[in-house]
């Protein structure tokens, strides 16, 4: 695929899951503002997002469909035709100690987290080998890499979106598709909320934090959009963190 700099994804459609808001959001837009049309995929509200993505050029749809369900976000797939940039975005967050961590929410978390990556990258995978090139990216996290303290189901799923990461990587390279993953640091989205309204705990994060304050969505969005894009081609398996040097202190 020939490589246009100024609009890298012009000519491709990108689909792009949890975007409502936060990291998502941001993804979806930098994305159209490249060239690509865009469906936002969310459980919920999408048409605010859809006017804000649509500002930016090229066609926006929408697909509401609940990801906890990882087998009916796979038939949505199917149905879907051809897609060139995948970002797995959608994530869910369970607080509550390993001791008693309720079943029903480790199962929610994990099918949120990881299932439907696993269901919707190897539908959109199989065309993207097909045609002989593809992208995806799905969204880590710091806790890929960390334990955490409560929250043992988003850790053991961000874990292994790393791993799935590097398998399809492995399999899929030789096809032109990249596999690879951004492992944002703290920021400010939905899901750090109540570590950001904690202002004991809100200070004591950012006072680690080298860059000296927290992240916002449109620094993941520019690090996706780069492993989307061409100039990323031999980046494959990588998981790239994003966390203003938390991970170096």
């Amino acid at each position: 695929m020939t490589a246009n700099f100024s609009r890298p994804f012009e000519g491709q459609r990108a689909v792009v899951t949890g975007a409502r808001t936060g990291i998502g959001l941001a993804c979806a837009q930098r994305l159209a503002q490249g060239g690509a049309d865009v469906t936002l995929w969310g459980h919920r509200d999408l048409e605010e997002a859809a006017v804000s993505v649509a500002a930016f050029g090229g066609k926006v749809d929408v697909v509401l469909s609940d990801l906890s369900d990882p087998l009916n976000a796979r038939a949505q797939a199917e149905r879907m035709g051809d897609v060139d940039i995948l970002v797995n975005n959608a994530g869910i967050i369970h607080r509550e100690p390993a001791a008693a961590h309720a079943p029903d929410a480790w199962r929610r978390v994990l099918s949120v987290n990881l299932d439907t990556i696993w269901h919707l990258s190897q539908v959109f995978g199989v065309g993207m080998i097909g045609r002989g090139y593809g992208r995806v990216v799905s969204i880590a996290s710091l806790l890929s890499f960390q334990g955490g303290i409560n929250v043992p189901s988003y850790t053991a799923s961000k874990h292994a979106v790393v791993g799935l990461t590097k398998a399809l990587a492995n399999e899929w390279a030789t096809n032109g598709v990249t596999v690879n993953a951004v492992a944002p640091g703290y920021i400010s989205t939905n899901n750090t909320e109540a570590l950001r309204n904690d202002a004991n705990r809100e200070r004591a994060i950012r006072e680690r934090i080298p860059a000296g304050r927290w992240g916002n969505p449109q620094d993941i969005a520019g690090a996706v959009a780069f492993l989307a894009g061409p100039e990323a081609g031999y980046v494959n398996g990588h998981t790239l963190v994003v966390d203003g040097g938390w991970m170096g202190r």
